[in-house]
């Protein structure tokens, strides 16, 4: 008699599990398959099929180990490795995902797609030099994949390499005509590059070929409501449905001064979700002393006193580190990103943290390690802001801002923030003891609406005068500018946004 383990299932079986995996009959088919696998223990195409099967009903774990256990069998089967590698990433078990896709590469060195996903795993390791090679390999094997330019095009852009990133994306849409994320990122990079022309025109070709695409809509919403067309802005940003747009909603009647219709929209919201939004306790904030009510939103309410500043030992005395950061910052190949708030200064593109230079790296963990300590000073406050500070955080954006003399910039918020904060690196010496160049917080800024101006005091702001060296971080709710200064000397600093990790989309093609 034949070992279990051995023998093999009758045709007639595996014709019928193979039949319930194509007709999309995943359920059965998981359940046929571990029925013959129990009798039937080392046959390929029973582990296949599972896998396959619970892969179908994102039950990506199981789909792991069975795919793994096909591998056993026959481990030269590079859409076995892919398949596994898509898994992986979906577990955001990035190590192994990119390790899967290398056995693929390594069994077929033809297989472009392997060479996408393991860029787009680079990418969010922040490995952006391995992606960007990675995608460069595949489209070599493959210069028609309109996806590879288009993965391509956002590692370029995250470098802050926008002209390339440009480039990138038009090459992905001269291919794929209708590729709509390629319409819409390509935008975001000529926003980036200050042609909004060009950028809205971008979005409106994306918003051609899919009226509903969530980020398109989006973006027209946010190129209108800066152009001060609050009410044409809200429509799209009720298409898109895309994380912050009830926010953005609230700010567009706000600016139109439709106060009713805010205060009624703020009280739905607040009755729906907790209270961790910085971008509406900005809002609800603003509101509260504007009317001079009681503040009814929690994330942050005395904002101001939750400012933190410290100096960072790494940076101080004859830093080693400090100085590679400032040279790093004059030297490495980074494109400028346009930026209206900003008078007599230069503003980085892309995502500094996610670059490949060492200093940058080294200057993100010691500023992680703030984070930490920022929640341990205040610790014991009630409010959102700690009760909710997430356990895990990302970098959502960072650049570096160098001004001259004359230089500063207008009070704003970062609505991508959880926490928000800056690294000074150089700071112009004041003339006659005076605030110049200090960081200033407070809760009133980007032309808010002042109602009623006998409660203009009652918007309170603070300054910091930070040293070479310091870290400054705060609750991303609060408006913040820099004061003017009259030193020819240069003002230097790096600036980001942290939010939990899970708030982050991808905009890569897999």
């Amino acid at each position: 008699m034949a070992n279990s383990s051995t023998a093999q299932p009758n045709q007639q079986e595996v014709h019928g599990l193979i039949n319930l995996l194509s007709n999309g009959q995943l359920a059965q088919a998981e359940s046929m398959a571990k029925s013959l696998i129990a009798k039937h223990t080392n046959v390929f195409i029973l582990h296949h099929v599972l896998a396959l099967a619970l892969d179908g009903q994102q039950k990506f774990a199981e789909a792991v180990t069975s795919y793994k256990n096909a591998l056993k069998l026959q481990p030269n089967m590079p859409d076995l490795l892919f398949n596994l590698g898509i898994a992986l990433t979906n577990l955001n078990q990035l190590d192994e995902a990119a390790s899967a896709y290398q056995q693929a590469i390594k069994v077929n060195p033809n297989f472009f797609e392997a060479f996408g996903n393991l860029g787009t795993v680079f990418q969010r390791q922040g490995k952006l030099e391995q992606a960007i090679t990675s995608y460069h390999k595949g489209l070599k094997i493959n210069p028609q994949d309109a996806r590879g330019y288009f993965n391509l095009g956002t590692a370029l852009r995250d470098k802050g390499d926008l002209e390339a990133a440009v480039n990138s994306y038009q090459k992905s849409i001269q291919l794929f005509p209708d590729y709509t994320d390629a319409h819409n990122n390509l935008g975001e990079t000529l926003r980036d590059q200050g042609d909004m022309n060009a950028a809205v025109k971008s979005y409106q070709a994306a918003l051609a070929l899919n009226a509903e695409h969530a980020n398109a809509n989006y973006n027209m919403g946010e190129f209108l409501y800066l152009a001060k067309k609050f009410d044409e802005a809200i429509p799209y940003f009720e298409r898109s449905q895309l994380d912050d747009w009830q926010e953005r909603v609230l700010y567009c009647l706000y600016k139109a001064e439709k106060f009713d219709a805010f205060k009624a929209n703020r009280d739905e919201l607040l009755a729906q979700r907790p209270h961790n939004s910085p971008f509406l306790a900005t809002l609800s904030t603003h509101y509260s002393i504007n009317f001079n009510e009681p503040d009814p939103y929690n994330f942050c309410k005395n904002g101001l006193d939750f400012v933190y500043k410290n100096a960072i030992p790494e940076l101080s005395g004859n830093s080693v580190l400090l100085k590679e950061l400032l040279n790093d910052i004059h030297t490495a190949d980074i494109a400028e990103r346009k930026q209206g708030r900003l008078t007599n200064g230069q503003q980085s593109a892309g995502n500094l943290f996610k670059r490949p230079e060492a200093s940058f790296r080294a200057l993100s963990e010691l500023i992680k390690k703030e984070f930490l300590n920022y929640k341990n000073k205040f610790y014991d406050a009630n409010c959102e802001l700690i009760l909710s500070f997430p356990t895990e955080l990302e970098f959502t954006s960072s650049w570096y801002v160098k001004m001259q003399q004359g230089g500063h910039l207008s009070a704003h918020i970062h609505e991508i923030g959880w926490i928000s904060g800056a690294v000074y690196l150089a700071m112009p010496t004041p003339i006659n003891n005076s605030n110049e160049g200090a960081f200033e917080y407070g809760t009133h800024g980007d032309d808010y609406p002042i109602k009623h101006p006998q409660n203009h005091q009652n918007f309170l702001t603070a300054h910091v005068m930070p040293n070479v060296g310091d870290i400054v971080l705060f609750p991303s709710s609060l408006f913040h500018r820099t004061i003017p200064f009259n030193s020819n000397q240069e003002r230097i600093c790096i600036a980001f946004d942290l939010k939990p990790a899970s708030t982050i989309s991808q905009k890569n093609s897999y």
